[in-house]
């Protein structure tokens, strides 16, 4: 099976993949970075937001399920053809670091302004599957055994985790579970573009957010994940309350809470944590090839935001281009290009939900004011438990003399998909700096991320 066809396009790494990858040649990242299919389909997105919300709920439903693969062909699925496919992203020329590990946008952002690139831990294998309620997470596990151990049998290195979240993702796994799979052995592919790329006496970051998730055990390498990263809480996943109870009464759902499967471990969460298991192949392969092997470890995908922000307004700041402009993506609304290419300063949201924009309006009270916010949030077409609500993103706009939104319909929001093309657009719009600051040195980067927030460490 096709790499491109196994994975799929609509989660974090891929996208940050793709838009990272784009940058590194020159190019910026319209729709998602999807390419010229994806570009016309833009142009009727917003028309999908005119039409009624349970239509509008469907056609995002059988989106994904296009995607997603059929549950015979798991044991087709190849992740280390999928390594060959991720490092093609990316232009062969020697950089000075070469970053591994876990997705995050703000991270994708940092290697943008040192022009390096990121090879990812995690990707994403949606499965098509029918007949299983979203609010039936037991059945979920106990359905796709077989399923979970054929794809763990067929791809030794890695560990497969199998997340079920009905709060955010309750329109996409209607119709598919997702596995998300995690490299625990370093692939080929990523060995021999090390080898090639990496320049002499380089360094090797590792991506490391140490957030984890209660899970159930589900054979070897395998995990089971109730919930997710987001606005619910794993007691919420587990037990319930009057959030969730909310929530799902207004779906429709028969129950007020979830027949949790009962955890015995708890493991990397399965879209953001850092599985340490990879950690022994980089040491071997850093030292035998004399490389700086180091680890750049955060808690949480978004908290890299800040810092992040902060790297770049100081190296504006030094190139002396105005950094007084800020863009928030979310999700998968970002563009690694359009920051550095328009002096903007890059601010990442992981979800558009009520402890993201808790983390951004608290980095904004504490940082020197911007002039300018531009605001992008992303749909995931759920009105889920800890939302937040467009009077609270309003709330975050009021920070700056000038706070406007970027590609967002606050009528259709959070079934706004039309914003998937808008962001980019209205980003792309936005005038340029006097003068492009270029891009930062990577002993600059790595320097100011230590004596900022302490967080890269020589791996011993």
């Amino acid at each position: 099976m096709r790499p491109q066809r196994a994975v799929a396009s609509f989660d974090s790494a891929s996208t940050f993949l793709r838009v990272l990858g784009r940058h590194l040649h020159g190019a910026g990242s319209p729709v998602l970075g999807l390419g010229p299919a994806a570009r016309a389909a833009g142009l009727v997105l917003p028309a999908v937001n005119r039409l009624p919300v349970r239509l509008r709920e469907a056609l995002y439903t059988w989106s994904g399920w296009s995607e997603a693969v059929r549950q015979r062909r798991l044991r087709d699925v190849d992740s280390d053809a999928i390594a060959r496919w991720a490092v093609g992203h990316y232009p062969r020329r020697r950089y000075p670091a070469v970053v591994i590990g876990s997705s995050s946008g703000a991270l994708v952002h940092l290697a943008a302004l040192a022009g390096v690139p990121w090879l990812p831990q995690t990707f994403l294998v949606p499965v098509r599957r029918h007949g299983i309620d979203p609010d039936e997470p037991r059945t979920s596990m106990t359905a796709l055994a077989e399923e979970r151990a054929a794809f763990a049998e067929a791809n030794p290195g890695i560990a497969v985790h199998h997340m079920h979240d009905a709060n955010q993702d309750r329109l996409m796994i209607r119709h598919m579970a997702y596995f998300r799979f995690k490299y625990q052995r370093l692939p080929p592919a990523y060995v021999d573009f090390l080898r090639e790329c990496l320049a002499p006496g380089g360094t090797v970051l590792i991506s490391d957010c140490t957030e984890h998730w209660p899970t159930t055990t589900t054979g070897p390498r395998q995990v089971f994940q109730h919930g997710a990263v987001g606005g619910a809480t794993p007691e919420e996943y587990a037990r319930g309350g009057p959030r969730i109870a909310r929530f799902l009464a207004g779906y429709g759902s028969p129950v007020r809470a979830w027949d949790s499967p009962e955890p015995d471990s708890r493991s990397p969460e399965a879209e953001w944590g850092f599985d340490p298991t990879l950690v022994p192949d980089l040491a071997r392969l850093s030292t035998a090839e004399n490389w700086l092997l180091e680890r750049l470890e955060f808690p949480s995908a978004q908290a890299l935001s800040e810092p992040v922000a902060e790297a770049y307004r100081a190296w504006y700041a030094e190139q002396g281009v105005p950094a007084d402009r800020l863009l928030v993506g979310s999700f998968a609304l970002i563009d690694a290009h359009l920051p550095p290419a328009r002096g903007l300063v890059p601010y990442w949201t992981v979800f558009s939900t009520l402890p993201a924009r808790d983390m951004l309006d608290d980095y904004l009270r504490r940082t020197a004011p911007f002039d300018e916010i531009h605001l992008g949030l992303f749909s995931h077409g759920t009105r889920s438990a800890g939302l937040a609500t467009i009077e609270d993103w309003d709330r975050v706009l009021e920070r700056a003399r000038h706070g406007a939104y970027c590609g967002v319909d606050r009528s259709a929001f959070p079934l706004d998909f039309a914003s998937n093309a808008r962001f980019h657009e209205r980003a792309a719009a936005l005038p340029a700096a006097g003068a492009q600051p270029g891009p930062a040195p990577w002993t600059w980067l790595r320097h100011r991320l230590r004596d900022h927030v302490g967080t890269v460490k020589r791996t011993a």
